[in-house]
């Protein structure tokens, strides 16, 4: 139950960094697609009108912050995962020994999962909804996201992680993932479905979802490659459980995001700041 039966201890720094630049190679690679599907629905559909300088402020800019938003809810919610599974073992590892863990808070909290465990998995999906919006609004603010854009995103970003969950169990992953696959079903379930929906309300559900389909497949992609890239490098290993791997995919995925969002926005910044200097001469 040591820290290193979770992580590759051997993964250096400076492999670290080459995954780090790997994810970034990754999430631009995404917003290049993102920006092309938009110039396409631009000048070839003519579903937007306006100039190109207020298409990449409004459009594109929301585009990208919406698959910035993907890769925040995914990993917000592949964090409640992954800490099940991990709370998961330590707690079976715990009753083999048919002993305490040498900590009297762990033995204390393993105790209470145990005898209330449906409990402390609604707490786990308020806390990832918890870091979720303090990600999404303090670390990485998305501004040019609206509160419904952001709440359908959230519900693909479960469809994300079942879809995760799913792959991990047909390779034979011996982890205990249908408790947490069935909580966000309900949750979609009820997300679709609630006590004074109209039938116009579950269709207009349904059409955005699909209409931001395109998130969850890019998503799935980047995150593929980075396991893939991750594994066939030794820098993931199975014996530190798949969901914990990909967790740990995600969060270089965050980071990625983290300096490319800052790194845009101080872009813009100075871009602001020298039309306004050019303006006042």
């Amino acid at each position: 139950m040591t820290i290193e039966a979770y992580i590759n201890p051997d993964f250096s720094g400076g492999q670290k960094l080459l995954f780090l630049f790997m994810a970034l190679l990754g999430v631009v690679f995404c917003i290049l697609l993102i920006t092309g599907g938009a110039w396409i629905s631009r000048n070839v559909l003519r579903e937007e009108e306006d100039d190109a300088e207020e298409f990449f402020a409004g459009t594109v800019r929301n585009r990208v912050q919406r698959f910035f938003e993907m890769i925040i809810a995914g990993t917000s919610v592949l964090s409640f995962s992954c800490a099940y599974v991990v709370i998961n073992h330590i707690y079976a590892k715990a009753q083999e020994m048919g002993g305490g863990t040498g900590s009297a808070f762990l033995d204390g909290f393993l105790e209470l999962w145990g005898s209330g465990k449906d409990f402390m998995l609604l707490l786990l999906i308020c806390l990832s909804c918890l870091l979720n919006s303090l990600l999404d609004r303090l670390v990485i603010p998305l501004k040019k996201t609206g509160r419904g854009e952001k709440a359908c995103v959230r519900m693909l970003a479960m469809f994300y992680c079942i879809f995760i969950l799913l792959y991990l169990y047909s390779v034979g992953d011996e982890s205990e993932y249908h408790p947490v696959m069935m909580y966000y079903l309900g949750l979609m379930v009820g997300r679709f479905v609630y006590f004074d929906a109209s039938f116009r309300d579950f269709l207009a559900s349904l059409v955005n979802m699909f209409r931001n389909c395109y998130l969850l497949l890019l998503c799935l992609a980047l995150s593929s490659f980075l396991f893939f890239f991750g594994f066939s490098r030794g820098y993931l290993l199975e014996k530190n459980y798949y969901i914990v791997c990909a967790f740990y995919v995600h969060l270089f995925m965050l980071v990625a995001v983290f300096i490319i969002h800052h790194a845009g926005s101080l872009i813009l910044y100075l871009k602001k700041r020298r039309s306004e200097r050019e303006l006042a001469e």
